[in-house]
């Protein structure tokens, strides 16, 4: 298995003053995520958790809802090549039908966007078995404040390279545990990585938990968590405004610039307490 950072030397300049030093970098590798040996997509990710990372990206892009939906997930390689841990085939349970893929709908995903490539909006405007707006779950202020810290605390990789985003889901029925931290080259990929070890768990749909990433809330991983049944989204970065929009149309919390002891909620407001 590749690792997850790898070591380089820079020429550091400070002032005309030029040093040589060893860094450490996030490894960035591509995923080709496999369904019955069919290619389905390519993302680059950070490896580690590669499972959880693509029964993820099945959820939230509505091909699976749940852990019995996927028979098996192995890395495979070419015929007589090596095994790079590059390709994961995954079996889907026989009653799952295949998504259909075509040049109308192309899987391709980058580290910095998990849906380029699809043909419009409305492609990704998919729905969600499950409903957010329905989960009664509220959660105080105090807690949502406290949530960054200890995902910064838990981004172990992060503070050696800087180069990583991160996600955290928090159990709110029980006073806010933090249950899983994951972190990836790309936010995207985080959030699928935690998706994925709930799914593993049988914790899906994901009532009353909060799922707290490091950077921005875009529409895609808004999408994500309304797929998981998330009833509220945190960030510590700004909104766009069709995560904005899809939050208040799915009945999703959306909360933002969650900084020291100041926030902005967008959507759902009544599930902040005090």
């Amino acid at each position: 298995m590749s690792r997850i950072t790898q070591r380089r030397r820079v020429s550091r300049l400070v002032a005309g003053d030029a040093t040589q030093r060893p860094e450490t970098l996030a490894v960035e590798e591509p995923l080709e995520i496999r369904l019955g040996g069919v290619p389905l997509t390519v993302t680059m990710r950070t490896p580690g958790s590669d499972v959880e990372l693509a029964q993820g990206f099945l959820l939230s892009e509505g091909i699976i809802t749940g852990r019995d939906d996927v028979v098996s997930a192995r890395f495979c390689g070419e015929p007589e090549t090596a095994n790079t841990y590059n390709v994961l085939d995954v079996t889907l349970a026989p009653n799952v039908p295949a998504p259909a893929v075509n040049i109308s709908r192309n899987f391709y995903a980058t580290s910095s966007c998990g849906i380029c490539g699809k043909a419009s909006l409305d492609a990704v405007r998919l729905a969600s078995r499950y409903h957010p707006g329905e989960d009664p779950v509220g959660v105080s202020a105090a807690a949502l404040t406290a949530m960054p810290d200890q995902l910064r605390a838990a981004q172990d990789v992060f503070a050696s390279t800087g180069g990583l985003h991160a996600a955290a889901l928090f159990d709110v029925t029980d006073g806010g545990t933090m249950l899983v931290v994951r972190e990836d080259i790309g936010r995207h990929n985080a959030v699928d990585k935690v998706l994925g070890w709930a799914l593993e768990r049988r914790r899906i749909p994901l009532s009353g938990t909060v799922l707290l990433v490091s950077g921005r809330a875009s529409f895609e991983l808004t999408q994500k968590a309304v797929m998981a049944g998330v009833p509220v989204l945190a960030a510590v970065s700004a909104p766009s405004s069709l995560a904005v929009d899809l939050a208040v149309e799915c009945g999703l919390t959306l909360v933002a610039f969650l900084r020291g002891d100041s926030m902005n909620i967008y959507s759902r407001a009544d599930r902040v307490i005090g």
